[in-house]
This record gives C-alpha cells, sequence and structure tokens, in this order.
C-alpha cells in the first residue's frame, strides 16, 4: 500500500504534508504531458514513499505513467508552501512539497498503460492544454521563462 494511503488510514481527512517530484521532459522545444485519470493534464509525477529520494520517485513514477526511462536529470526548483495547497479528487487536503525536474534526455517508447493516464502527449510551450493542473502550468511558465540555475519557491 501506498505511504500517503497507510498516513489517510490514521489520520482520515486531515491535511497533510506530501512530498513529491515531477519533470519537466521536453524536446524540440515541446514539452511531454500526461492526460490524466481526473481528466486533466499535467507532467509526470507523483508522491514519495518511504525511503526514496527525490530523484528515485520521480525515476519511479516516469516509468510507471509513461514508460520512459530518465537518463539524466537537473533539478530546475523546489517548491512548497501555501500555493501548492491541493484538495485530491476525493476531497482530501494536502499540501504538496515538490522537487521539479528537467530532462530532455529519455529513452524508450512511449507506453500509456497506466490506470493513472489517459494519454501521453508532447506539446508546444505556446499551445499547452487549457485543462492544465493550476500547479503545472506555473512550473511550466517558469520553465519557459527559466534562467539557469536552481529555481526555490516559498509560495
Amino acid at each position: 500500500m501506498e505511504y500517503y494511503k497507510k498516513l489517510r488510514q490514521q489520520v482520515g481527512k486531515q491535511e497533510l504534508l506530501l512530498p513529491g517530484a515531477a519533470i519537466i521532459i521536453y524536446q524540440d522545444d515541446r514539452v511531454l504531458l500526461q492526460h490524466r485519470d481526473d481528466g486533466d493534464w499535467g507532467l509526470p509525477g507523483g508522491l514519495m514513499e518511504l525511503g526514496e529520494s527525490f530523484q528515485q520517485t520521480v525515476g519511479r513514477e516516469v516509468r510507471e505513467e509513461t514508460g520512459l526511462e530518465l537518463r539524466s536529470v537537473t533539478l530546475f526548483g523546489l517548491f512548497s508552501g501555501e500555493n501548492y495547497y491541493v484538495e485530491a479528487p476525493n476531497g482530501d487536503p494536502y499540501y504538496a512539497v515538490t522537487a521539479l525536474y528537467i530532462s530532455e534526455d529519455v529513452e524508450g517508447e512511449l507506453q500509456p498503460e497506466s490506470e493513472e493516464t489517459l494519454d501521453l502527449q508532447y506539446f508546444s510551450m505556446n499551445a499547452l492544454p487549457t485543462n492544465l493542473r493550476r500547479s503545472h502550468a506555473h512550473f511550466l511558465t517558469l520553465f519557459k521563462d527559466r534562467e539557469h540555475g536552481v529555481v526555490l519557491d516559498e509560495g
């Protein structure tokens, strides 16, 4: 059972602080987005399991959600604070602490076979879907306007 589900069994609907990781996979000015089972588009990524590092989390999530293997990643930024409050589709509230990575070095073929993934597509940075997760839209705006270096966003 996933770590956050074990926590939920103990705390019910209390707000939680949940660490996770996401990644901007980009190639030729296009970014890979996942059409998620809740109807929104977003970046590949998810919540950390016990004993994982942020980098291990993003590698596992990319494998599970896309079928791709990450060959190299760069930390783009750390995001936390009140702007990253989330209510899951089932109403569970939490504050996300997200390590955001970037990579253009992946291998394998896209395989949208995860129960969480309805579709996978590369989108132009100038033509992103309108039903993009709010925090992921924010991450992509920062990425598009980036200056090299790690971004620390305290909300």
